[in-house]
């Protein structure tokens, strides 16, 4: 039988300490533990899930890794055509973690209608565009069927649709402007199919997707010749690896930069959220620290004639501390229960309800993400009872300090 744990489930379980002067403390502390462990929970799965979502979000619009000619230039726009005869295309055998490698081809325009004009990059895309990745987006319509002969279909964004007052069902001409500016611009009527919303104000703005074979006429290229590859990989935590493999194993005419690179600033951004994670983790462990610190001290000033008794009937120094650690772990536990229970709440119902709303022009996104991390969420929970418990020992030290003599007679 473990003597310390038994005493301490006795003083727990006492009626005499709940209107104690400790009875407020105890639960001042318990509260903190609860609210800091809320708070910690909100901290990681919106400030995940908004890396998560935006991670996302970009790779629907551009892959994980873009295969390019060295002789493009830095926008948007295909300048030099690449040959579709790839070793890596259609397949990435030389790289493992590939799950899909897409060819695209885009070309700068301008939309045109009788109220008002917008200008656009219009990708060119194929039977292998992975559609899935923007189907989460897609708010009336559908995706263009590029299975046969070329055709008119395309999508556009909600933001676009409404600055150009198109609905789904609409023609729209859109001009494309020859190499070196030179001539009339070449002209091509198309069909809105379908409207998408990504919250991504920089794609949004931009992007008009449709079929490769548009961009190929226009730009007078071979039915073989495409501007870009773009690769999707398994797991975006190697990135950075695989960016580099992706490098080594195309032929050297080509160039490969991954979606950390072509978007630093964005990617820049989101570290700053560990950096918040980190910073309120912290303060609210020391928070909760503190508060667990307060009511032990009250704790043993308490029981103060139990601790002399304890030591007079010959229990050691380490015994009696190992009670109020005992009954201090009780009191962290409950703060974690309550934690717990408040804080998953609140995050399933803003997963499941989007009760929180953001500014996709700041934020990236129209409501706050939530990603359940359950290793993160194990961390936070034990390594709060670890670094509390841990702490909690320099107070218990006063315990050595109480002579059995003067603590029995303590009033």
């Amino acid at each position: 039988m473990n003597l310390e744990y038994f005493i301490a489930r006795r003083l727990v379980s006492a009626k005499s300490h709940k209107s104690s002067v400790s009875a407020p403390i105890i639960k001042i502390a318990v509260v903190a533990i609860a609210i800091g462990i809320v708070m910690m929970l909100v901290s990681v799965a919106t400030g995940v899930g908004l890396q998560d979502k935006i991670h996302e979000k970009i790779s629907a619009f551009n892959g994980n890794i873009i295969i390019t000619n060295f002789d493009d230039n830095q926008s948007e726009v295909s300048v030099e055509p690449i040959g579709i005869n790839q070793p890596f295309y259609p397949r990435f055998k030389d790289v493992k973690g590939i799950s899909h490698v897409q060819a695209t081809a885009s070309k700068a325009g301008i939309i045109r209608t009788e109220k008002s004009f917008e200008g656009i990059v219009f990708k060119g895309v194929g039977k292998d565009y992975k559609w899935d990745a923007l189907a989460e987006y897609m708010v009336k319509g559908r995706v263009p069927n590029l299975n046969g002969p070329l055709n008119t279909e395309v999508v556009l964004s909600e933001y676009l649709a409404n600055r150009l007052e198109l609905k789904v069902g609409d023609k729209f001409t859109t001009y494309f402007m020859k190499e070196g500016g030179n001539g009339m611009p070449n002209l091509r009527r198309f069909d809105l199919v379908g409207i998408y919303n990504s919250g991504f104000q920089e794609f949004d703005a931009t992007f008009v997707l449709g079929d490769i074979r548009h961009v190929q006429r226009i730009n007078k290229w071979k039915n073989g010749q495409v501007g870009a590859f773009e690769v999707f990989i398994d797991d975006f935590s190697k990135l950075d690896e695989k960016g580099r493999e992706v490098y080594e194993a195309i032929p050297s005419t080509l160039n490969s930069i991954t979606i950390k690179e072509k978007y630093a600033n964005i990617f820049e951004w989101l570290k700053l959220f560990d950096i918040n994670i980190i910073v309120i983790i912290i303060i609210m462990v020391v928070v909760a620290t503190i508060n667990m610190v307060v009511a032990l001290l009250v704790l043993i000033l308490e029981r103060t004639q139990m601790v002399g008794m304890l030591k007079a009937l010959g229990a050691s120094n380490w015994s009696i501390r190992k009670i109020f650690l005992y009954n201090a772990g009780h009191l962290i536990i409950r703060g974690l229960l309550w934690g717990n229970g408040i804080g998953l709440g609140l995050l399933f119902i803003q997963k499941y309800f989007g009760v929180i709303k953001l500014r996709p022009e700041n934020y990236y996104v129209s409501v706050a993400p939530v990603t359940f991390n359950i290793p993160a969420i194990l961390i936070i929970n034990v390594g709060t009872v670890l670094v509390c418990l841990a702490l909690l020992l320099i107070p218990s030290y006063i315990i050595t300090k109480i002579a059995p003599s003067k603590a029995i007679r303590f009033e």
